[in-house]
């Protein structure tokens, strides 16, 4: 069973320097319907203004993965760690018992494309930990690559969830499927592009909640850069 959430019905954040769109409840947007899915909590995209960014805030019990699409975010947190993330890169943070951060355009002229996501962890109380990798083009095209796990397999980023984030840059003439495991369940964000996903016809924003699926078939009419997580 699919069901679509298409980018026009998320919620809808208009700050001036931080235009957001949220698929789940967050901040000032509340949709019963939409609390999460699984353990995936937040998924939001932000596009940041060139110089702006998130003053430093707290967080606590998560695990906060950040996936860049265009543009590059500057990055520093109070266990001493400063990155600028790029195109390719992901961060993870799992926040545990308690951590602070800030994160800015690193660009004084071009704005910055972001997703990110949050995903409830499997014990909480945890120490604070980042980590960051960088997955080139090509590891991501034409194949789902998986960029995040609980055992860091293949090189992912490690997260404290039974959680499975794999990221494709899917071309025209592309057909890829995804087998979930029995009782396992899916969500696909379209981050580009526009996919067609067992028939449905998906666009850039678009996400999709899968249920009680043996496996899914992806293509594209064209380029399209995708998220797809695997889910308790």
């Amino acid at each position: 069973m699919i069901a679509l959430r298409r980018s026009r019905d998320r919620g809808h954040a208009n700050h001036g320097w931080l235009d957001s769109y949220h698929s789940f409840s967050f901040a000032d947007y509340y949709d019963a319907a939409h609390m999460g899915y699984s353990v995936l909590r937040v998924l939001n995209e932000d596009r940041v203004a060139p110089g702006k960014g998130f003053g430093t805030h707290p967080h606590r019990d998560m695990e906060i993965i950040t996936y860049v699409l265009e543009g590059a975010l500057e990055h520093q947190d109070s266990m001493g760690n400063g990155s600028v993330i790029r195109p390719g890169d992901v961060q993870r943070m799992s926040a545990g018992t308690g951590v602070t951060h800030s994160e800015y355009n690193a660009s004084k002229t071009d704005s910055v494309h972001l997703l990110q996501i949050w995903i409830l962890p499997d014990h909480t109380g945890l120490p604070p930990s980042y980590e960051q990798k960088s997955f080139t083009t090509e590891s991501r095209q034409s194949r789902l690559k998986l960029i995040a796990s609980r055992d860091g397999r293949e090189g992912s980023v490690t997260i404290h969830q039974d959680a499975l984030i794999h990221a494709a840059i899917i071309d025209e003439d592309d057909t890829l499927e995804y087998r979930f495991a029995p009782g396992r369940r899916g969500y696909l964000q379209v981050a580009t592009g526009n996919l067609v996903v067992d028939g449905h016809l998906l666009r850039a924003g678009d996400g999709a909640r899968i249920a009680q699926a043996e496996r899914v078939s992806l293509g594209s009419p064209k380029r399209a850069e995708i998220l797809l997580f695997d889910l308790p």
